[in-house]
């Protein structure tokens, strides 16, 4: 207090509000400065000349009479009370008014105090406007709480289905690697130079099959969630791509001793596709319902036009879907079961792969199902186009026998350093009709094509000596290099690995391990006469 005085602070002059003390009859006995600013009154021009009632207009001096002064003498006490004052320039001032009667030294006074009702109006609306504000922080907060609970709830059912699918992967990979193990120790067992049965070489080729078919779907939704896959849009005739869908998934619905009914139309339907990855589309739905209907079902691939859209169909007889998991069957990971409780197999991404090559394509694909034990129907939308002026349809019926068979002299150079795939190749490429020479590095590949240059060659990227891009970009600048048809064999299939493919000159891109058949059917055109004799 005594260092207030020295600065020249006062509380009772300097008061954030107006103060009085009035004698009972409402004479004024003190002011300080804050009510005498307001009013416009110097302090010494009220103090014992004015009376509180000579500071308000009529209508309050009658409040002032008829209750204000009843209730001080009653409850000695009087709290925010709105009235007008007057200001000494005759303006009306709103205040809120509290007075207090006292006896101090025997006397009884009433001590007043003002505040200008306009400053308590902004301060109230203030305070109800942090008082909002902060409500909605509070309601923000609880929905970003609310939102983080619902995130980690999401993340820890994502960490649950990716530890399910790497313990389904596992499962799915040991399942083929199991039979291809026994087979080969089988053989082992009878001796180095006894050649193996029809039987084991079946069980290989199907168990090699199924591992690329999971290394496949596993690249494919990879690609797709990065946004990386690139789809080689055509225009072609939708039924004949149905058909090498339903080819590709016959030796599933055979093994299993199921059929399956096609529904095409008998005329054309044209829509701009990828034909691979339509097929793609329309296999994994063949197998998806191969897998999930019982021996012998009857499975249906019907496709038909309707408002706009090629719609195909695929319907089986099978094990159906829970109501429940209808929306999130193709979702990533997605198993009608338990890894444990599974007895079909399948690693969950065969669905989310046909949705996103679907989305790729401007189409939709749904699931619909009656519940359990009552089948259920897959739904593609694809947009049509318009019939091409000249509808060529550019996929062959040629059978590929009739085209092995005429291309009994095309020479082939392959060039592998692992040896049991460079022999492998070759020897298949020999039952299909090419003559082959095998080089496991650089140098002797560059050796044997300029001795005697091929129809194609064959190069494995990863070389000790050299990779394939450069022995590529070297045959290329012979003088005889342009003749001869380049095909990249690698394991890498990602589209920057197919771009370095292209920019070193090969014409061709496979990823490993390669389908015989159809780097046959996708070499031969680009041989001397479409790889018959020369």
């Amino acid at each position: 207090m005594r260092e207030r005085r020295s600065s020249g602070w006062d509380l009772w002059e300097d008061a954030p509000c107006g103060l009085l003390i009035a004698a009972p009859d409402g004479t004024l006995l003190r002011a300080n400065a804050t009510v005498s600013r307001w009013l416009g009154y110097a302090v010494a021009e009220l103090i014992g000349h004015k009376r509180f009632p000579d500071l308000m207009p009529m209508g309050a001096r009658v409040f002032l009479q008829t209750h204000w002064t009843p209730l001080l003498q009653m409850q000695g006490s009087v709290s925010e009370v709105q009235l007008d004052l007057l200001h000494k320039d005759g303006r009306r001032i709103p205040m809120m008014l509290s007075a207090i009667r006292r006896e101090r030294n025997g006397a009884v006074q009433d001590e007043i105090a003002l505040l200008m009702a306009a400053d308590r109006k902004l301060y109230e609306r203030e305070l109800l406007a942090a008082r909002a504000k902060a409500e909605a922080a509070t309601n923000d907060l609880e929905m970003a709480q609310t939102r983080l609970r619902q995130a980690n709830d999401a993340m820890a059912a994502e960490d649950r289905r990716k530890d399910e699918f790497l313990a389904t992967l596992a499962h799915e990979l040991r399942n083929p690697l199991a039979p291809m193990a026994n087979v080969i120790a089988t053989m082992e067992l009878r001796g180095a130079d006894a050649p193996p049965s029809g039987r084991e070489l079946g069980v290989l080729a199907r168990q090699v099959a199924q591992m690329t078919r999971l290394v496949d779907d596993l690249m494919h939704v990879s690609r797709i969630s990065q946004g990386k896959i690139d789809l080689r849009l055509e225009q072609a005739n939708l039924a004949q791509t149905l058909k090498f869908a339903a080819e590709e998934a016959m030796p599933s619905i055979h093994a299993s001793g199921q059929s399956l009914r096609i529904d095409l139309p008998a005329y054309p339907v044209w829509c701009k596709v990828d034909r691979a990855r339509v097929t793609q589309i329309v296999a994994n739905l063949l197998n998806n319902a191969s897998k999930y209907s019982h021996r012998g079902a009857y499975i249906e691939l019907v496709a038909k036009v309707s408002d706009g859209s090629a719609v195909i169909q695929v319907i089986d007889d099978g094990m159906g879907i829970p109501p429940n998991q209808l929306d999130n069957i193709f979702d990533m990971f997605s198993q009608l079961t338990p890894a444990l409780d599974r007895a079909q197999g399948g690693l969950g991404i065969g669905l989310s792969l046909v949705k996103g090559l679907v989305a790729l394509h401007g189409g939709e694909v749904s699931a619909h199902s009656a519940g359990v034990g009552q089948g259920s129907c897959f739904t593609v939308w694809l947009p049509l186009i318009e019939p091409p002026a000249e509808t060529v349809d550019a996929v062959s019926d040629a059978p590929a026998a009739a085209l092995a068979a005429s291309s009994q002299a095309a020479s082939i150079v392959i060039v592998d350093d692992n040896v049991d795939a460079a022999e492998t190749l070759a020897a298949a490429m020999e039952m299909l009709g090419y003559r082959t020479v095998v080089a496991n590095n650089g140098r002797q590949a560059l050796h044997a094509i300029a001795e005697s240059p091929p129809h194609a060659a064959i190069l494995d990227i990863g070389l000790p000596d050299m990779n394939g891009y450069d022995l590529a970009r070297k045959i290329r600048s012979e003088p005889w290099g342009s003749k001869i048809a380049l095909v990249a064999a690698t394991g890498w299939g990602q589209e920057a690995d197919k771009q370095a493919a292209r920019d070193a000159g090969f014409d061709l891109h496979f990823t490993k391990p390669l389908d015989f058949m159809k780097l046959d059917q996708q070499l031969r055109p680009l041989m001397p006469n479409g790889g018959g004799q020369v």
